[in-house]
């Protein structure tokens, strides 16, 4: 699903124009992105949690030319489902 269609099926089922619930999950994004920015974990109930995680810097060895490499410390976001959204994966049969 694309951002598009994610503002028009909620605008569907808010009856809200598309330019209302643009406005709505943009504001939402922001707050959402700062509030991980600023260390603090972003809880949505039921869908799961993000909160922001620091690698440290560590060396690098090429298996094959024994080259080392510094790679820096960086900074990502990380996602943990919640238990609801836990169980309602495990209902969905898989497509193997």
């Amino acid at each position: 699903m694309k951002h598009k269609e994610l503002i028009d099926a909620i605008a569907d089922r808010t009856n809200r124009t598309q330019k209302e619930t643009g406005n709505l999950l943009q504001t939402a994004i922001d707050i959402l992105t700062s509030q991980i920015l600023e260390d603090n974990v972003v809880n949505l109930q039921g869908f799961g949690s993000f909160e922001l995680k620091r690698r440290k810097e560590r060396l690098s060895v090429h298996p094959a030319t024994q080259v080392r490499t510094v790679i820096p410390p960086k900074q990502t976001v990380n996602f943990r489902q919640s238990g609801v959204l836990k169980v309602k994966l495990k209902e969905i049969p898989s497509h193997e």
